[in-house]
C-alpha cells in the first residue's frame, strides 16, 4: 500500500517528469488552512485522541456516507442518536466494520487521505482489511496517547501556519481565548458563520435571534440587527477573524429599500415569513454582509447550492451532517446581481464564491470572477474535492478567470489528519495541471514554478488576509 511518489501526476513521462520538479518545490511549504472545521477545543484543551474509530470514522461524513448506502447502519459506526439511544461504543467493533468495508472507497479521496494519513502520521504501510484490522488498530491507539500525538504537536509536524475554525454566531469563543491565554505559539483563528441568526427555516431561529440581541444589548428593530451582526463580527475580528461563511441553500442575493428590508424584518421576526420570504431575507442579508465587509475588510465567503438533510428519516434520527446533503443546480448570473450590482466593484472588498454545481464553473462563476473586482473563486468544494473535481476545476475555469482570481485551497474538513493529506493531494493536482501547460509549452517552465507556489501557498494567504 506505500503512497507512490508519483502518485496524481500525469501517465505521459516527459510530462510527469515536470510535475515532479514542480512538486518537489512547493511540497514541504506550510499550510494556510483558511477554511475547516476542526473543533477548536483540540488546540485548547491539547487533549489526546480517544481511540481510532473516534479519530477516523465516526465523525468523518465522507466515510460513513459511504457505509450507509451500503447497508451499514450509522449507530453501528457510533454516530449518537438525536433521542439518546444507545449506540455502538466499542471502538474496536467500529474499526472492524470499517475494514471490513473498506473496499468500497476504492478510487475514491477518502482512501488517499486514509491511506496517507496511515503511512505518514503512523508509519503503516499494511492496507486495511479484515486480517489487519486489529493489528493496525493496536498501533494507533497506542500511538495516540503519545505526548507527539496530541493535537498541537501535531500541528507543529503538519507545518500548519494558520487554521481557520467555523464559529456560530452565538459562540463565545472560549476556546479560541483560551488559545491565545495559554501562550502557545500556533494561530488558530475563529470565522464568523451567522447561519443561525441569518436563516428564518432554521431550528430554534427565534431563540437564536433572542440571544443574539441579548448578547450585543441591540433593540430587536432592523437597525438593531444590523448593529448586533457589527457587534459579533467586531467580537470575532478582535479573537484574530479574518473572514465570514455563509452556507445558504441558494446564491440569491437582494438589495431591497430600507423600508422593504424593515418590513421584511418584521415579519421574520413574528415567524410569519414564508418560504420564498424567508430566501429573500436570506438573500437581503447577503448583501448587508457584503456592505459590512466594505467597512470591517472581513472576507466573505459564500457556500451555497446543497440541498441539506435530503433523507429526512435519516435526519429525524441523526441530526445534520451525516452525508445526507446532496448538490443541486445553482443560479449565480441572476441571483448574485444584485449583490455585484452594489459592491462587486470594490477591490477592497474581497467575497469569495465556491459552488457544488460544476456545470457554473465554465458558463457562470469563471467569466463572473473573471470581470468583477470583488469576487474571487474557491476551490473545488465538498463532493468535489478529489482529484478528479480539482482537475476540472482548473480547467474549466483557468481560461477565463486566470489563476489570480482563485484563491488556492482550503481543506475544509473536520478530520485533523486529513489535512496534510488533503494540502498534498491538491498540491499534486496543481503540479500535474501546471506540467502539462509547460508540455503544450503554453507556461515557461520558471512561470509554472511561480505558480506552484501561489496555488500551494501564496493566493490563500492573501486572499483571506492572513
Amino acid at each position: 500500500m506505500a503512497l507512490h511518489p508519483d502518485r496524481l501526476f500525469p501517465a505521459d513521462p516527459g510530462t510527469r517528469v515536470i510535475a515532479r520538479r514542480l512538486h518537489e518545490t512547493i511540497a514541504r511549504l506550510p499550510i494556510v488552512s483558511p477554511h475547516g472545521h476542526t473543533d477548536p477545543s483540540w488546540y485548547a484543551e491539547d487533549k489526546p485522541f480517544s481511540d481510532p474509530a473516534a479519530l477516523f470514522i465516526t465523525p468523518d461524513h465522507y466515510a460513513t456516507r459511504m457505509l450507509y448506502s451500503q447497508g451499514v447502519k450509522l449507530q453501528d459506526l457510533g454516530v449518537a442518536r438525536r433521542n439518546g439511544e444507545p449506540v455502538e461504543t466499542d471502538a474496536r467493533k467500529i474499526w472492524r466494520l470499517f475494514a471490513a468495508h473498506f473496499h468500497l472507497f476504492a478510487g475514491t479521496p477518502t482512501r488517499l487521505w486514509f491511506e496517507h494519513a496511515l503511512e505518514t502520521v503512523f508509519g503503516i504501510t499494511e492496507r486495511l482489511s479484515p486480517q489487519t484490522a486489529d493489528a493496525l488498530f493496536d498501533r494507533i491507539e497506542a500511538a495516540i496517547l503519545t505526548p507527539e500525538m496530541r493535537p498541537r504537536a501535531l500541528f507543529d509536524r503538519f507545518k500548519i501556519e494558520v487554521i481557520a475554525t467555523t464559529d456560530s454566531a452565538l459562540d463565545d469563543l472560549a476556546h479560541h481565548q483560551a488559545v491565545r491565554a495559554s501562550g502557545w505559539h500556533g494561530r488558530v483563528v475563529p470565522t464568523y458563520r451567522p447561519d443561525a441568526v441569518v436563516d428564518p427555516q432554521v431550528t430554534g431561529f427565534a431563540g437564536n435571534l433572542e440571544r443574539l440581541f441579548a448578547m450585543t444589548g441591540e433593540a430587536a428593530t432592523w437597525a438593531g440587527y444590523l448593529n448586533a451582526h457589527r457587534a459579533r463580527r467586531a467580537f470575532f475580528k478582535r479573537h484574530g477573524a479574518t473572514a465570514t461563511d455563509h452556507g445558504h441553500a441558494t446564491a440569491r442575493t437582494e438589495n431591497l429599500s430600507q423600508a422593504d428590508a424593515e418590513a421584511l424584518f418584521d415579519k421574520v421576526l413574528a415567524g410569519r415569513a414564508d418560504a420564498s420570504e424567508a430566501d429573500a431575507f436570506r438573500g437581503q442579508m447577503l448583501t448587508e454582509m457584503a456592505r459590512m465587509s466594505q467597512d470591517d475588510g472581513l472576507v466573505m465567503q459564500i457556500h451555497p447550492g446543497s440541498f441539506r438533510n435530503h433523507n429526512p428519516s435519516l435526519f429525524t434520527d441523526f441530526g445534520a451532517d451525516k452525508g445526507a446533503d446532496i448538490p443541486k443546480a445553482t443560479d449565480y448570473v441572476h441571483a448574485l446581481k444584485p449583490l455585484l450590482d452594489a459592491v462587486g466593484n470594490d477591490p477592497k472588498l474581497t467575497v469569495i464564491l465556491f459552488t457544488l454545481d460544476e456545470t457554473a464553473y465554465s458558463r457562470e462563476l469563471a467569466p463572473l470572477a473573471g470581470h468583477y473586482p470583488a469576487l474571487k473563486l474557491g476551490p473545488a468544494w465538498w463532493f468535489f474535492d478529489s482529484p478528479e473535481g480539482m482537475r476540472r476545476f482548473r480547467e474549466t475555469t483557468t481560461e477565463t478567470a486566470g489563476f489570480y482570481n482563485t484563491v488556492g485551497f482550503n481543506d475544509d474538513t473536520r478530520a485533523y489528519l486529513s489535512i496534510p493529506a488533503r494540502h498534498d493531494m491538491a498540491r499534486r493536482v496543481d503540479c500535474a495541471y501546471l506540467a502539462r501547460l509547460v508540455a503544450d509549452h503554453r507556461l515557461d517552465e520558471e512561470e509554472a514554478f511561480g505558480l506552484a507556489a501561489e496555488l500551494a501557498y501564496g493566493l490563500a494567504k492573501r486572499a483571506y488576509r492572513l
